[in-house]
């Protein structure tokens, strides 16, 4: 395949627009979720909070994110992603209003909860630059929208202390955090009157039954089942972490609370499935045009081997340059930041090279590197040197932005109606690795840490040895039942 770049200064060309809005509103939405994180000393002292309470409110950041991954993709899939993206701006800007209104530890616990429901975001913006962009191009314009937005968490941890302190007083962080609320709804609003669901003339393909994947075989029903089980494991996890087994800040009554809400949530979700999959075993009318659910689950693992370890490794990596290497909090700080800065670049140059040379070949490259660069990294100690240390974090975190953004390159081309759902699935995936990592990380060394890290994207590489490359064409049928051949290469 040849190589196909993509001219973005050409704000003209309508394509190239509806990306420019969509990395921006991601990149808003990022902002808005780490916005705490670089004020939480400000606000620990302001409130007189304990340690356990802010490791709490960290925690709580992305608890939500998991089940509205999965929401909200269902709903971009029906509503399109115009108004979901909308919708989601401004709901959580005012969120945003109101916890910097917070006068007690509840208050902010309660609001940061809520306002984790910003990361789902992500799920909207990938079906619709898939919309906008031809198979040739998707691979590269879904990494340019993952990494150009995620990089709204660096400079929120970079600009939000430095606002905080224009504003002076004991309140500027509140007026910071206010400030990224207020861009959120203005956006909205922008959002909405500068973008469309589809080129004109394109058809917007919906799910034909909506609260779940349509799959095409009962030995597919059985593995999404199955494949949901995580999702809720780890929100069951978060739970375990906050009740008196963990920080404590749970009553044990809460906690039996807490387990019941998630049972009953993944007893509805599998409702869902059946009310959507039931043909398979009834014979009430024809399957779904064809697509292998193996395809999603091995996305799924591998989203979690990448996206998952980014979100632990950048949480605990400050600690572990102080500990080993003596650094100040500064230094330590940038190194962490040079893990997640590489998202500006390799992300969407592994969906460049996805497009150009294989979107199964870049992945399988992609996870390779990412193994060997964790076992690697779980031999750093401080008989390194800074530099040499800095250098394989470095090179890791190329192969693991490259994976992302070679993950992102194959959903938008297994089923064009369902690449909401699952975008959702597998960005849940994501969120499922960082609270397993962490999780694992309270457990043992940072070597041993590492070492795990390498050993899911070992069975991550594995289970990409399978996945099929997406090729010649997938079947669709509109609303009134038409079907469509939409090419996939």
């Amino acid at each position: 395949m040849k190589f196909k770049t993509l001219p973005l200064l050409s704000w003209n060309v309508p394509r190239i627009r509806t990306l420019h809005y969509t990395w921006l509103a991601f990149f808003i939405t990022f902002i808005i979720w780490f916005a705490a994180a670089p004020l939480m000393p400000t606000i620990k002292a302001y409130f007189h909070l304990t340690d356990a309470q802010v490791k709490a409110l960290l925690m709580l950041n992305v608890a939500i994110t998991i089940p509205t991954r999965i929401l909200v993709g269902v709903l971009v899939d029906k509503y399109g992603p115009r108004r979901s993206y909308s919708f989601l701006l401004a709901f959580c800007g005012v969120l945003c209003l109101t916890f910097a209104a917070a006068q007690s530890f509840e208050w902010l616990a309660v609001t940061r909860f809520l306002l984790g429901s910003v990361g789902a975001g992500f799920v909207i913006g990938i079906r619709l630059v898939s919309e906008w962009f031809p198979a040739r191009e998707v691979g590269i314009a879904e990494g340019i929208y993952g990494g150009w937005g995620n990089f709204g968490a660096a400079v929120a941890s970079m600009s939000l202390p430095a606002l905080a302190l224009a504003f002076g007083g004991d309140d500027g962080w509140r007026y910071a955090i206010a400030c990224t609320g207020i861009i959120a709804i203005v956006y909205s609003v922008i959002f909405y009157r500068g973008v469309r669901d589809t080129p004109e003339g394109s058809t917007y393909f919906k799910p034909q039954k909506v609260g779940g994947l349509e799959v095409t075989s009962k030995g597919d029903f059985i593995a999404y089942a199955l494949m949901n089980i995580p999702l809720y494991a780890a929100l069951a996890i978060l739970t375990w972490r906050l009740s008196p087994a963990g920080l404590k800040l749970l009553s044990m009554n809460s906690a039996y609370i807490a387990y019941a809400v998630i049972a009953a949530l993944a007893v509805y979700q599998w409702s869902k499935i059946w009310h959507v999959n039931k043909h398979l075993f009834t014979g009430e009318h024809p399957a779904a045009p064809r697509y292998q659910f193996k395809q999603v689950a091995i996305l799924n693992v591998a989203y979690m081997a990448c996206f998952g370890s980014e979100l632990a490794v950048v949480s605990m990596l400050p600690m572990f340059f102080i500990d080993n290497f003596g650094v100040s909090k500064v230094m330590a700080g940038m190194t962490a930041g040079c893990f997640a800065v590489m998202n500006l670049f390799a992300r969407p140059g592994g969906g460049f090279l996805s497009d150009a040379f294989g979107r199964r070949k870049m992945l399988l490259i992609a996870l390779g590197g990412q193994t060997l660069g964790y076992l690697l990294m779980s031999q750093m100690n401080g008989s390194w040197s800074l530099g040499g240390a800095i250098a394989v974090v470095i090179a890791t975190s190329v192969f693991v932005q490259c994976a992302c953004g070679a993950v992102y390159s194959v959903v938008p081309l297994i089923q064009r109606r369902m690449t909401g759902q699952i975008a959702g699935m597998a960005g849940a995936y994501g969120n499922v690795g960082g609270v397993v990592f962490l999780t694992v990380l309270s457990f043992v060394s940072p070597s041993a840490f590492f070492v795990v890290l390498a050993g899911t994207s070992a069975v991550a590489f594995l289970g990409g040895l399978y996945i099929s490359e997406p090729k010649g064409h997938m079947v669709e049928k509109d609303a009134e039942g038409n079907v469509h051949l939409i090419a996939v290469e």
